[in-house]
C-alpha cells in the first residue's frame, strides 16, 4: 500500500476548480486500495466540501500543521499565544490586511473583509480563481479583534513593507514564503511558524499509519511543497512549478488543466 499526498492548488485543482479526471482518478487509487490525503497550504475551514467530492482518507492541511486520517485529528499546531499576539501586533503596524488562518474559520477584520470583497471575483464569476476566493469567502469569519484568536498561518494581502522584513522584525519562530492567490499586493505572502512543514504533516499521518517515508507519494508544484517533495518516496512535480520542485521530482506531468495526476498515478502503476 501507498499513501499519496496531493497538494490541492496547482496540482489537484486548477484555479479552485477539480477536473472531474481528477475525481476519478483518486477513487481509483483508493479503490487499489491506496490511501489518498490532501496536503495542503490552506487550512482545514477552507478545503471545502467541493474540493473533497472524490473522498479522501484524511488531510494535512495549514502546510503541515495540521493532519487528520479517518476522522481523527493527529495534530493541530498553533502559535504560542505571546508570539501570535507579537505578530498581530507588528503587522498591523505595517497596515496590513491580513487572513488568520485557524481550523474552524477564517478571521478577518472589517477593513480586510473591504478588500477581499474588492479583489474577489463578481457573484457567479467563472474566471481564474473564481472557486479559490468562493472558499475563501465561505470560510471567512469577520471580527474585530485578532487578538486571542488561535492560528497556524497568516495570509497578508497587502502590507506597506516586504513579508519577508516584517518576518525578521517578528523573530526567527516565523517565515514567509509567497502566497498562492494571485494578483495581490505589496507585502503579499503567507507567514507561518518557521519549524512547521508539510513534511512535518505527513510525518505524523505516516507514524499514525505504521508507515515510512519510502511508502509515500507526494505530489505538488509550490515552494511550500518542497520538504513534502524531500522526504517522500516518490515525488510528483508539476511542469510549470517552482524550479526546486522540478529539481526534487521523480516524474513531471501536465498541471490540473490538462489532468496530470492521471498521468502521474498511471506511470506509477497506482490506478
Amino acid at each position: 500500500m501507498s499513501v499519496i499526498f496531493l497538494d490541492i492548488d496547482g496540482t489537484y485543482a486548477d484555479h479552485g476548480a477539480v477536473p472531474d479526471a481528477h475525481v476519478e482518478a483518486v477513487r481509483r487509487v483508493r479503490a487499489n486500495g491506496h490511501r489518498v490525503l490532501l496536503c495542503t497550504g490552506r487550512p482545514r475551514s477552507a478545503v471545502s466540501p467541493r474540493l473533497t467530492a472524490a473522498g479522501f482518507d484524511g488531510f494535512v492541511c495549514g502546510a503541515g500543521a495540521y493532519a487528520e486520517v479517518d476522522g481523527e485529528v493527529l495534530a493541530d499546531v498553533v502559535f504560542p499565544r505571546a508570539l501570535a499576539d507579537r505578530s498581530i501586533d507588528v503587522l498591523l503596524a505595517h497596515h496590513a490586511q491580513m487572513i488568520v488562518e485557524s481550523t474552524d474559520a477564517l478571521h478577518v477584520l472589517p477593513e480586510a473583509a473591504v478588500v477581499m470583497d474588492r479583489r474577489a471575483p463578481g457573484e457567479g464569476a467563472s474566471g481564474a480563481q473564481a472557486a479559490v476566493w468562493e472558499d475563501l469567502l465561505d470560510a471567512r469569519r469577520v471580527v474585530d479583534d485578532l487578538h486571542g484568536v488561535d492560528f497556524a498561518k497568516i495570509v497578508t494581502l497587502s502590507a506597506s513593507s516586504d513579508l519577508s522584513a516584517i518576518a525578521a522584525e517578528i523573530g526567527d519562530e516565523v517565515a514567509a514564503v509567497e502566497t498562492s492567490i494571485q494578483d495581490l499586493g505589496r507585502g503579499a505572502g503567507e507567514l507561518y511558524l518557521a519549524h512547521i512543514t508539510k513534511a512535518v504533516g505527513i510525518q505524523v499521518v505516516l507514524d499514525h499509519l505504521g508507515l515510512t517515508a519510502a511508502d509515500a507519494v507526494g505530489a505538488g508544484d509550490g515552494p511550500n511543497d518542497l520538504e513534502m517533495l524531500a522526504m517522500v518516496g516518490t515525488a510528483i512535480g508539476i511542469d510549470g512549478g517552482h524550479p526546486g520542485v522540478i529539481a526534487a521530482a521523480d516524474i513531471v506531468v501536465p498541471g490540473p488543466a490538462q489532468a496530470g495526476l492521471v498521468e502521474a498515478f498511471a506511470r506509477l502503476g497506482l490506478g
